[in-house]
């Protein structure tokens, strides 16, 4: 107890010097308000006019992305030779659908490789296949 009295005679002493100090906190009064609101000036935007046809989604999706990106970029003299003789114009159209399908043989995979990729789904901790000799 008498460890306590100096503790809380001490802390009531600090409590209280705030008491004394002016503090500096914003005036609410002196915020200034606002300029008034005014119309803008007038930007000769026509109306639309009924019976029209506007933009369909596809026309606005494509101006968008013109927009952002400025439509397609030409291409320099060597990037088209280059394109040219790796062959772009004999390309399969989908060919990136059918490379990613599990049932095309893109290359030959030999026959261990087939024999791995074509074992069977096991619980164990080793897995095993039989490749053909």
């Amino acid at each position: 107890m008498r460890k306590a009295v100096p503790v809380l005679i001490i802390a009531v002493a600090l409590s209280g010097c705030s008491a004394f100090r002016k503090s500096a906190a914003p005036d609410e009064f002196a915020v200034a308000r606002n300029a008034p609101l005014i119309i803008p000036p007038d930007y000769t935007l026509t109306p639309p006019v009924a019976g029209t046809a506007g933009l369909s989604p596809q026309d606005a999706q494509g101006q968008a992305i013109d927009a952002l990106f400025g439509g397609p970029a030409p291409r320099s003299a060597t990037e088209s030779s280059l394109l040219d003789r790796a062959g772009r114009d004999r390309a399969t159209v989908g060919i990136r659908s059918t490379a990613g399908d599990p049932d095309t043989r893109v290359i030959d995979k030999g026959t261990v490789t087939t024999a791995i990729l074509n074992a069977p789904q096991s619980d164990g901790q080793v897995a095993s296949a039989q490749v053909p000799q």
